[in-house]
């Protein structure tokens, strides 16, 4: 889905927390554009670009395992590509580790 023109991030995260704000509002999406001005063709046109980039990603991210360092209670640490690092201990509640790391991928700071 290339159109030759490099990708705007900063307004990708702009029309992604909208569409966040949107879902978590109830309201349609014509009085959802209306409340907060905007163009509800504009809204379709990024609902639909950003439905297409999340499909295109890949389902797997690349991976490193170190071997130094290891952890005496076996503990795992990852990397996010934003540089934040969690540690996660054994154990560990799934969901919400879920939870967290997508707090932590929309790339708005703590």
């Amino acid at each position: 889905m290339s159109t030759g023109k490099p990708r705007d991030l900063g307004k990708e995260q702009v029309w992604r927390r909208r569409l966040r704000d949107w879902q978590r509002s109830g309201l349609g999406v014509s009085a959802f554009c209306r409340r907060h001005g905007l163009a509800v063709n504009n809204f379709y046109v990024w609902r639909r670009i950003l439905a297409q980039r999340d499909a295109e990603q890949a389902d797997f991210i690349p991976v490193r395992l170190l071997t130094e360092n290891h952890s005496a209670n076996g503990a795992l640490e990852v990397h996010l590509a934003s540089g934040r690092r969690l540690r996660v201990s054994p154990g560990f509640d799934a969901a919400t580790l879920r939870q967290l790391l997508a707090v932590l991928e929309e790339d708005q700071p703590c």
